[in-house]
């Protein structure tokens, strides 16, 4: 037999050289996981305490609790008569919400009450005034009622340091007055994140019809209102010039006293966009670069500093607005202590493409049970989301009519 041959293993490939011009990249991450990693990765604000009137719109920062039982006293649901045991009933007095009857009810005895009135001691059912029947003299009649009917009883609702809503509840009007019923003053919520908005680009006017070559600044107006719906506060616009190179860098660091610094533009790889070099340089930490998802896809989320983050969002009006509902939305609710709850399927009917291995983000509003698509979704094209009710995240395999998850949308 001819002797074996040995082929000697082969030298390995040189590694990449890493230069200026090639900032670190990282995997691309799913949608749904970019939204799970974006609401993870802060941790939630120091509470603070407000006044009632200026809770709508936070999150509770602590369990809510009732200070008293709710109701605190047995409480007449209707307007008519309490009245203690079978018919007909002598009435022996008048009580209204606000006083109080302090005498007991014997048998065949009633009080005439009012809607929120205290129920006297000894009765045992409030008569409704419709269904009474006045008798001669004091004497009032009527069908005989089940113990306890019309009547809200003592902690009917809640006991005394019940709770009535558990930390991260988004604070809304009917809160409010929960609050306000049980004896609360203040409550203890999480601060609005505080976030700066830069907006990069050469190509940019900001008021009035565009020049020639030019595009009118759509997401200058359009962040601040939305960072509002999604729980955050914007703490100011600034424009910032693509060139000199180094502006972004200045205009990035400049941002201390905000918790999120929001870029748009920049994010890509172009002779231009400087944010994922600027974040190389500073030893940010990369929690989310790239994202597999149509529009939106070069979107970026990073670590500047414990405690300040940066959301990059893509230049183009309608790419940037669902990068913006997949990171900055879900890190504003984690910065403010509020869940981020599974999002409803919902049957989608339309006209889209599917593209293969990505999620294809689509606006849509209600028809019937579901949605269908709207029309102008491009990247750069606002007119499909400014009449819809969700965007619908279509993936690789939706056929029409096919369920898929819906994200709400603020109107």
């Amino acid at each position: 037999m001819p002797p074996a041959t040995v082929t000697a293993p082969s030298a390995p490939a040189p590694a990449p050289a890493c230069t200026p011009d090639a900032p670190v990249r990282h995997p691309t991450v799913s949608w749904a996981r970019a939204r799970m990693l974006a609401h993870r990765a802060p941790g939630p604000a120091a509470p603070v305490a407000v006044a009632l009137a200026d809770a709508a719109g936070l999150t509770l920062a602590r369990e809510l609790r009732a200070l008293q039982p709710i109701p605190s006293f047995d409480t007449a649901a209707m307007d008519g008569y309490a009245v203690a045991g079978p018919g007909p009933w002598r009435v022996r007095g008048a009580v209204r919400a606000g006083a109080a009857w302090t005498g007991v009810l014997g048998p065949g005895e009633c009080v005439e009450i009012s809607t929120g009135a205290p129920v006297p001691a000894g009765a045992c059912a409030v008569l409704p005034l419709e269904s009474a029947t006045a008798g001669g003299g004091d004497r009032v009649s009527g069908p005989a009622l089940p113990p306890g009917r019309h009547i809200r009883r003592t902690g009917e609702d809640s006991p005394a340091g019940g709770c009535l809503a558990p930390a991260g509840t988004s604070i809304g009007p009917a809160l409010v007055g929960l609050a306000a019923s049980c004896g609360h003053d203040t409550l203890e919520v999480r601060p609005r994140p505080r976030v700066g908005v830069l907006i990069t680009g050469d190509e940019l006017d900001h008021a009035g019809r565009p020049g020639p070559g030019r595009v009118r600044d759509a997401l200058g107006p359009l962040l601040p209102a939305l960072v509002a719906a999604l729980g955050g506060e914007t703490c100011g616009v600034r424009h910032v010039p693509d060139r000199p190179a180094g502006l972004l860098a200045e205009a990035v660091q400049a941002q201390r006293d905000v918790d999120v610094v929001v870029v748009t533009g920049s994010t890509s790889v172009g002779a231009t966009d400087q944010l994922r070099r600027l974040l190389d340089d500073s030893g940010a930490r990369m929690v989310v670069d790239t994202v597999a998802c149509r529009p939106g896809h070069p979107m970026l989320l990073a670590e500047l500093d414990p405690g300040r983050w940066v959301v990059g969002l893509p230049g183009n009006p309608y790419a940037a607005l669902v990068a913006a509902h997949t990171l900055l939305g879900p890190l504003i609710a984690g910065l403010s202590g509020r869940t981020l709850g599974a999002l409803p399927q919902v049957p989608v009917t339309g006209q889209v493409r599917p593209a293969p291995g990505v999620t294809r983000l689509v606006p849509a509003t209600w028809a019937g049970p579901g949605v269908r698509i709207t029309e102008g979704h491009g990247a750069a094209f606002l007119r499909g989301a400014a009449v819809a009710d969700a965007l619908a995240a279509i993936p690789p395999d939706w056929t029409d009519g096919d369920p898929v998850p819906l994200l709400l949308t603020p109107s």
